[in-house]
């Protein structure tokens, strides 16, 4: 049994030092923007264990002097929850208190509000709560985001910067971000601001990524088996260019302009599923 217990622990010890994700991770409910919906809002409180269990909140990404208010009323008043924390994080200083550290271990929710997405990872990556977080989301815990806590959770994250009028190489500005879904660039306020340019563009200089682009009043919920739900009232654009033929001819300043061939696009509706693992729209799940 000792054996067994030690070869057990090496194995996981490569693992980590491989930078595999742990084969536990949580569920992810990410929101486009606008309207929090009420069913994806509900989702994320039942799959923290309801409104009994420890929640936190990081509204990092806003300026709005009043978003640890906000934050704190949408969850105990308008949601019922009874333990919820509000970090007020706005430093890479604040991210290590460890008074926030500790709320960050313990949560069984972490929802990431909307601004910013740049002031989050700022201030999250590579500080203590930034890797509290990430601890809890892989030991099970949800973690949920609306516009820019959604834009975030890509490994590699759309800032916000670059020329949006283009499908071109160097168009968009990348930029790292917390990495809690992989493989995929997921966007926000898709179809209301009409983002697709810029996920296009993404996309076709990245085509090992999903470009997952959430509208307004729309959320994903995404599960630890990399299937995904739509929620809301609207759309949420899959744009798959596995096996699609990427072209390119020079551009201005040498940026490439950037076309392509056979790319598959999904637009799917509230209900919808699909599966990241299969690359296809599944049957919904009960």
């Amino acid at each position: 049994m000792r054996r067994l217990t030690l070869l057990v622990a090496a194995l996981l010890g490569v693992t980590l030092a491989l930078g595999e994700a742990p084969a536990t991770k949580g569920h992810l409910v990410l929101i486009g923007g606008g309207e929090k919906p009420a069913a994806a809002m509900k989702k994320f409180v039942e799959l923290a264990g309801g409104v009994g269990s420890p929640i936190v909140v990081i509204p990092t990404a806003s300026e709005a002097a009043d978003a640890v208010e906000y934050y704190a009323s949408l969850f105990g008043k308008d949601l019922g929850c009874i333990r919820v924390a509000v970090l007020d994080i706005r430093t890479r200083e604040d991210a290590a208190r460890p008074e926030f550290v500790e709320r960050a271990k313990g949560a069984r929710g972490i929802f990431f509000g909307g601004g910013d997405q740049s002031r989050i990872t700022r201030a999250l990556l590579d500080a203590p709560v930034g890797a509290a977080v990430a601890e809890a989301f892989a030991r099970g815990a949800v973690v949920g985001g609306t516009s820019a806590g959604t834009a975030c959770q890509s490994a590699r994250m759309i800032t916000g910067e670059g020329d949006f009028t283009v499908i071109r190489a160097g168009a968009v500005e990348l930029a790292r971000g917390l990495g809690l879904f992989p493989g995929v660039i997921v966007d926000q306020h898709f179809v209301a601001r009409q983002r697709s340019n810029r996920l296009l563009s993404v996309i076709l200089e990245h085509p090992e990524l999903f470009g997952v682009g959430v509208d307004e009043d729309t959320a994903i919920w995404v599960r630890p088996d990399d299937t995904f739900r739509v929620m809301g009232s609207r759309s949420v654009m899959v744009l798959d260019a596995t096996g699609a033929k990427v072209t390119r001819q020079p551009g201005e300043a040498g940026k490439d302009l950037l076309g392509v061939r056979d790319l598959r696009v999904h637009v799917l509706l509230p209900g919808d599923e699909y599966d990241l693992k299969v690359r296809a729209v599944v049957a919904a799940k009960p």
